[in-house]
């Protein structure tokens, strides 16, 4: 007798938690004449679901410490490195040879190594005194920008979604990450990783599905301060910043080649980040000793 294929099923990642999607929806991507397994179709149900579990703990995460968020990305990368097998096997069933499996997740924990490094220097890079014509000091400073929705690259199935995850949560972001379609077998996993590591929930969150269903939601979703689309449709650039316009949501466009040195750095936590300025009077000395 035939025995049945038993799939996995690959469930959403919201809040710190795996729920099964709430449509009770899911799909089977196929390489070749293999089944991947049994993903997810994410609603916007689980979309807003996501947005609420991120706004809840994004708070709490900026609140951290640079140098403790700095620790927490690395443990991912340590973790992502014990893990190494796993997700080389998981990229070859998506379409990668052995050797480019191999060398994609060797830069994806590189570049998680790079970020954390970036976690409590980018401040000194982009903050500043300012000269002002009065009795002030005047600083500028960077801030989270608060929710994120983003878009990983197609063509990336592992280091697409370490490179826009990482600037996004070392600027104390919290992120909602869209997995690629043909290809999500690694950011669920990934997700496992975040999971067992340090992050606290909420601050990343991995749903799967079709981009074209969730993008139109994102972008009219008050909650969601920016989008970052990881890709080059003109379609789906022109969507975006057309209905960004009525809540004033930053949009990114990256149409990146990943594997490249320029693909990271200090400028892509910038991107998520705001600037604020304080101005604080300056006190001073009179000649009998006092202040005023």
């Amino acid at each position: 007798m035939e025995r049945l294929e038993v799939l996995k099923t690959y469930k959403l990642y919201i809040g710190g938690a795996f729920p099964r999607t709430e449509s009770g929806r899911y799909y089977t991507p196929v390489n070749g004449k293999e089944r991947l397994g049994n993903i997810c179709l994410a609603s916007r149900k689980d979309l807003r679901n996501a947005v609420v579990a991120a706004r809840k703990a994004q708070p709490g995460w900026a609140g951290r410490t640079a140098y403790n968020r700095s620790q927490i990305l690395y443990r991912i990368a340590e973790m992502l490195e014990t893990r190494k097998a796993q997700f080389i096997d998981e990229l070859e069933q998506q379409g990668s040879t052995k050797a480019a499996a191999k060398k994609e997740v060797i830069a994806s924990v590189d570049r998680l190594i790079h970020y954390a490094g970036w976690c409590d220097k980018y401040q000194q890079i982009f903050s500043s005194v300012n000269p002002v014509a009065s009795a002030h000091f005047n600083f500028s400073v960077l801030e989270p920008t608060g929710v994120v929705y983003a878009m990983a690259s197609d063509d990336s199935a592992l280091l697409g979604i370490v490179s826009i995850m990482a600037p996004v949560i070392a600027g104390g972001n919290s992120l909602i990450l869209l997995a690629p379609e043909d290809r999500p077998l690694s950011a669920i996993t990934l997700g496992e990783v975040i999971h067992a590591s340090d992050v606290p929930g909420g601050v990343v969150n991995v749903l799967t599905g079709k981009k074209e269903e969730l993008i139109g939601h994102a972008a009219d979703h008050m909650d969601i301060n920016a989008i970052a689309y990881c890709g080059d449709s003109a379609g789906v650039k022109k969507d975006l910043e057309e209905r960004s316009v009525g809540n004033m949501k930053r949009i990114r466009i990256y149409d990146e080649d990943w594997k490249v040195a320029k693909a990271q750095g200090p400028y892509m936590i910038q991107d998520f980040c705001e600037v604020k300025t304080t101005w604080h009077p300056i006190e001073r000395i009179s000649s009998a000793g006092s202040s005023y």
